[in-house]
């Protein structure tokens, strides 16, 4: 729990920080939710597979990574909001730009991460 806690806790405080760094303005594309979503994947990705192959109990690390930090760093509720409010001000192609970026290159994340945690695993 404390490992979920203390993930969350930074995790959090990262998404937060890049969204007020970087706003989002209504009728663009939320750029900083992209990335942080598409990082959160990478992160997650290669933490995930590199945490399987090791000789040790992954139970602490991957409970700090994947539920806690990469759970409050990610945000598919706030891309959902920001699709919503696409959608309401007509503006579609952003919308399907959106989500087909994020599907795209979040599963692109996660597969570059995989692989290069293979391969720093494999030396």
């Amino acid at each position: 729990m404390a490992a979920i806690f203390l993930g969350g806790g930074l995790g959090a405080l990262a998404r937060v920080g890049l969204t007020q760094i970087f706003p989002a303005q209504n009728g663009t594309f939320p750029w900083a939710i992209f990335a942080i979503n598409v990082a959160g994947a990478f992160i997650l990705g290669y933490a995930i597979t590199y945490l399987q192959q090791d000789r040790s109990d992954p139970t602490i690390p991957r409970a700090f990574v994947g539920i806690g930090f990469c759970g409050a760093f990610t945000t598919f509720s706030t891309m959902q909001l920001q699709l919503f409010e696409m959608l309401k001000l007509h503006d579609y192609g952003t919308a399907v730009a959106y989500i087909a970026a994020s599907l795209i290159f979040g599963y692109a994340a996660v597969l570059a991460a995989g692989t290069l945690a293979n391969a720093q695993v494999k030396r």
